[in-house]
C-alpha cells in the first residue's frame, strides 16, 4: 500500500466545516484518540476524524437508550448511508457533515470502508446481547470493533516505500486493534456490567471464580480477579507485541501517531496490572503530562527504531 493520495486534494468551503464538525466531536469525545492524531499532517487528521465521527455514530446507536428494534433500524440505515459513501452518492452541500467528510477523505485515500460495515455488525452483536464463550469468540467481536478500525487507519497511514514486510500490515494494523479493545474491556470492565454487558470470556471468568456479575467496586467473594486481570493483561501484551510491528512500516508522522496511542493504552495496562481492582473502583486515566511523555517517544521514533531491532533479530 502507498502513501500517496491519489484523491482530490482540494476541498470546498461545505468539506472544510464537514471536517471541523468532525474534528469537534473527535475532541470532545476522544481524548485519548485526539491527542494521538494532533501528530498528523492535516489532511491525514482530518480523515482519521471522519473516520472517528462516522464510527462514534455507530457505537452511539449501539450505546444508546432505544429499543433493540429501533436500534436494529438505525444501524441499517446507517449501513445504508455507508453505501452512498461507497458509491460516491453524497454531495458537498449533503446535509450531514460526517458523511460529506468521510465522502471526501475516501477519495483522498484508500480506505477500505468495508471496515465500517463490519464495526456495524460488531454493534449488531452488542445490541443483539451476545456473549462470549471463549478467546476465540470475543476474539471474532474485537476484529470487528476494533481490528477493522486498524485496517481503516492503515488506509490513511499507508505505508512507508519500501517497508520490509509490509504485505502484513493490514494484520499487524488488525492485531494492534485487538490489544486496544481488550486494554478497554478491561478498563471499562465496571461500566460493562452496569449495562448488562460482558464482555470477557465465559470459560475465563469461570477459571478465576468471577462468574457473578461484577457490579461492585470489590471482587466478588472467594475469587481471584487479580489472577483474572493479570491473565487478560498477558494475552494483550502478547496482541501489542505483535501489532507494535507495524510501526516501521510506516512514516514517520503516522509512526508516531500509532505509537502514541498505543503507548496511551500500554501504560494503562501497566496501571490495570499494578492494581486490579482499580477496575471496579472508576475508570483508569492517564494524565496529560504522561500522554505528552508518549507523544514525545512517538515523535523521536523511538519505538518504531526498537521493533525494527526485534524485527531484524526474529529475521536473522
Amino acid at each position: 500500500m502507498s502513501p500517496t493520495v491519489e484523491g482530490p486534494t482540494h476541498a470546498s468551503a461545505q468539506v472544510m466545516a464537514a471536517y471541523s464538525y468532525c474534528e469537534a466531536v473527535t475532541g470532545s469525545q476522544a481524548r485519548n484518540f485526539a491527542y494521538g492524531i494532533r501528530l498528523l499532517p492535516t489532511d491525514k487528521r482530518q480523515a482519521m476524524s471522519a473516520l472517528y465521527a462516522f464510527s462514534r455514530r455507530v457505537d452511539d446507536i449501539g450505546d444508546g437508550a432505544l429499543a433493540p428494534a429501533a436500534k436494529l433500524a438505525r444501524l441499517e440505515e446507517t449501513r445504508a448511508l455507508l453505501g452512498r459513501i461507497r458509491a460516491e452518492e453524497i454531495d458537498d452541500d449533503d446535509t450531514d457533515p460526517v458523511a460529506v467528510a468521510l465522502a471526501h477523505a475516501a477519495q483522498r485515500f484508500p480506505i477500505p470502508l468495508g471496515g465500517l460495515d463490519e464495526l456495524i455488525d460488531g454493534v449488531l452483536m452488542d445490541v443483539r446481547g451476545e456473549t462470549y464463550e471463549t478467546w476465540d469468540d470475543l476474539k471474532a467481536y474485537c476484529r470487528c470493533v476494533a481490528g477493522a478500525i486498524g485496517r481503516l487507519s492503515l488506509g490513511v497511514f499507508g505505508t512507508a516505500p519500501g517497508a520490509p514486510d509490509s504485505a502484513r500490515a493490514a494484520e499487524y494494523a488488525d492485531t494492534l486493534g485487538l490489544a486496544l479493545q481488550l486494554t478497554n474491556i478491561l478498563r471499562d470492565v465496571r461500566e460493562d456490567a452496569a449495562n448488562g454487558r460482558t464482555y470477557l470470556p465465559a470459560e475465563d471468568l469461570a477459571k478465576f471464580g468471577c462468574s457473578q456479575a461484577l457490579h461492585s467496586d470489590r471482587a466478588p467473594a472467594g475469587s481471584d480477579f487479580a489472577g483474572l486481570v493479570h491473565h487478560e493483561v498477558r494475552r494483550a501484551r502478547a496482541l501489542f507485541a505483535e501489532g507494535y510491528r507495524l510501526l516501521p512500516m510506516l512514516d514517520r508522522r503516522s509512526g508516531a501517531c500509532v505509537a502514541a496511542m498505543a503507548g496511551i493504552y500500554r501504560r494503562l495496562l501497566d496501571r490495570i496490572e499494578r492494581e486490579p481492582e482499580a477496575v471496579l473502583r472508576g475508570r483508569v486515566s492517564l494524565p496529560t503530562h504522561e500522554k505528552a511523555y508518549v507523544a514525545v517517544r512517538g515523535l523521536s521514533g523511538l519505538d518504531a527504531r526498537t521493533i525494527s531491532r526485534q524485527s531484524a533479530r526474529r529475521r536473522a
